[in-house]
């Protein structure tokens, strides 16, 4: 299996695929650098996964023969489905592609179908980590050697794309994201917010902040658009418990703060660490405030801070 592919991986999860990107960009802002990070996306990247490509990975990457190999046919090949509502029924599609999704086979056979696109990033000598179909590439290099970093960059993304093409995927240029990164001294010294790359007729613009599974990551690293993101959201939900905090016992008040309130203060929060007081006390106030929506208690009431 894929070293870098973080899914479906026991003692991985999306937390360690961003500290690990999160890390590589922390360690080259502290040698002076600036990382160009890429943000691939996939259009329907299950549901397009080619039945005779897959088996014929199975076979010949991975080994699998005869029974076993006819187990994966039969699951994966001769599939239809047709949908029933209100007492009617539609025709019948023959599923000829994509792996079944909501099974416990689907993805991890999406992921061993995705396989060489971590050597096709070792090929050009780029950091490649991936959570599923998410796909991150980094290339770091000094703030005046980027065209460089651009050139390998473009490479990189367009040999990719042809192997995409070649297995029946497609990679939606439109939702590509790149940023830079770096110290604040090292950023300055770059136009603007870097460079842009161009992948075949297309111009990637570089962004002051990206999304990676769900963290807001900005070209200073600094986290606290993110915690500001996290803290609007947690107190927007905060606000709605409280107008029905009369109708709720104890039990039903921690349950509610624990799924909208505190299960986001907790996601991927191990890159907060070493974050100054002054972005991680937003994430405290947001506690305090939960504590008194389950107390049913007010800022200044006695026996809570």
């Amino acid at each position: 299996m894929p070293v870098r592919q973080s899914a479906y991986r026991l003692y991985h999860s999306t937390e360690t695929a961003v500290t690990k990107v999160f890390d590589e960009l922390l360690q080259a802002a502290d040698e002076g650098d600036v990382s160009a990070v890429c943000l691939l996306d996939l259009t329907a990247a299950f549901d397009t996964v080619d039945h005779d490509l897959m088996l014929l990975k199975l076979e010949r990457q991975f080994g699998l023969r005869r029974i076993v190999l006819k187990w994966f046919q039969s699951y994966l090949c001769d599939r239809i489905f047709q949908v029933v509502y209100n007492g009617s029924t539609s025709y019948i599609v023959h599923v000829t592609c994509s792996v079944p999704q909501g099974s416990v086979l689907g993805p991890r056979l999406f992921i061993m179908y995705t396989a060489d696109l971590e050597e096709k990033a070792d090929e050009h000598g780029v950091n490649y980590h991936a959570f599923a179909d998410d796909t991150q590439l980094n290339e770091l290099c000094r703030c005046d050697d980027t065209p460089t970093a651009v050139r390998k960059l473009e490479h990189c993304v367009t040999d990719i794309n042809h192997w995409m093409l070649a297995h029946r995927l497609k990679q939606n240029t439109e939702k590509t994201e790149l940023l830079w990164s770096g110290s604040k001294y090292s950023l300055n010294k770059l136009d603007g917010r870097g460079p842009a790359i161009k992948l075949g007729s297309d111009t990637i613009q570089p962004s002051g902040h990206v999304r990676i599974l769900g963290v807001i990551m900005s070209s200073d690293l600094s986290l606290e658009k993110h915690v500001s993101a996290v803290s609007a959201t947690c107190f927007f939900h905060l606000r709605q418990i409280r107008h029905v905090r009369q109708s709720l016992d104890v039990g039903l008040a921690k349950t509610l703060v624990q799924a909208f309130v505190t299960s986001r203060v907790d996601y991927c929060n191990a890159v907060l660490a070493e974050s100054p007081r002054v972005i991680t006390d937003k994430l405290q106030r947001v506690m305090n405030s939960a504590a008194h929506v389950v107390t049913d208690t007010r800022k200044y009431d006695s026996g809570l801070s």
